[in-house]
């Protein structure tokens, strides 16, 4: 067991998850408020770091590419004080952090954790009902549909359609983006790809953002939506075969090939791949940073030493 608790919250991390519980500090933001407790599951990381700092540290956990629907929908454009898989560390608990990211990395080494994409989200995302207000409206998600409603800032042409309701059945993507110096962010929820061409100002289905402390909060909705969507990296669901003909009479039986039969060169091959994709698994581990140069250099001469038994 490993945990380190600052002002911004407590991380602990158990062998097979770690848990996020954000501080009660008046200070701390209201996204990671919201978002409350966190159970981060070992197999969504790609990695860990501390990085140390002048006046303070930082903790940071990388995630793998799909497993969390928050940094799907944000790709990594939250502040940093909205971010909830980034720690604050003050400068006497450095020994902590780094015992924390020590056993963490060991976990991933042991359980051999691919680093490469998810193909179904592996944290929930925030929960439903979910009601956000930034910008120009107020957003509601109840997780069957998304409901719009303007306020005073709202363009007179948008504002006066009314409130909007979307059924999540009838969403084709959502988008959110940050406000950057004067560019203005905004929450976009698109139905029809082919008419999502307004300018978010405009557009009866976007949000316009400006760049104040709770935007961010309407990145929950956008990951609230997100999660409930199919995965962007599912597999497709594979074509019906069609049926199969009936052996004419008489017909003899089909022979075995070599790969369908239990030959044994053909184990020897499977054998000599599964090793081949380990290395690769080890590099990519290494070069992320997950195992160290002493960890990768073991690792790969365990792996080495069965490979030449084949």
């Amino acid at each position: 067991m490993a945990e380190i608790t600052q002002r911004d919250g407590a991380w602990t991390f158990d062998g097979e998850s770690v848990r996020i519980v954000p501080g009660r500090d008046k200070s701390v933001h209201p996204v990671r408020q919201a978002l409350g407790e966190l159970a981060v599951p070992l197999e969504a990381l790609a990695g860990v770091a501390y990085e140390p700092g002048r006046k303070s540290g930082r903790l940071r956990l990388r995630l793998r590419v799909g497993a969390d629907p928050l940094a799907q929908a944000t790709g990594g454009k939250l502040p940093d004080a909205a971010d909830p898989y980034q720690l604050s560390v003050d400068p006497d608990r450095t020994g902590v952090a780094e015992y924390l990211v020590d056993e963490i990395r060991q976990a991933l080494l042991l359980d051999q954790v691919p680093s490469g994409p998810c193909d179904r989200y592996l944290l929930p995302g925030p929960p439903v009902p979910l009601s956000a207000t930034a910008g120009d409206a107020t957003v509601s998600f109840d997780g069957e549909r998304i409901r719009l409603e303007w306020n005073w800032k709202t363009e007179e042409s948008k504002k006066s359609g009314g409130p909007r309701t979307i059924p999540l059945a009838d969403l084709a993507s959502v988008e959110w983006f940050p406000s950057v110096g004067l560019e203005n962010g905004f929450l976009r929820f698109t139905v029809d790809k082919a008419t999502a061409t307004a300018a978010p100002k405009y557009d009866p289905h976007a949000v316009v953002l400006y760049g104040f402390k709770k935007d961010p909060l309407m990145a929950l909705v956008a990951a609230a939506v997100m999660a409930r969507m199919p995965h962007p990296f599912a597999p497709a669901e594979p074509a019906a075969a069609p049926p199969a003909e009936p052996p004419a009479l008489g017909a003899a039986p089909a022979q075995l090939t070599k790969k369908e039969g239990t030959d044994g060169d053909a184990d020897g091959d499977a054998d000599h791949d599964a090793l081949l994709r380990r290395l690769r698994e080890l590099g990519d581990l290494h070069r992320s940073g997950v195992l160290t140069e002493e960890e990768f250099t073991t690792a790969k001469q365990a792996v080495l030493r069965r490979f030449s038994r084949h």
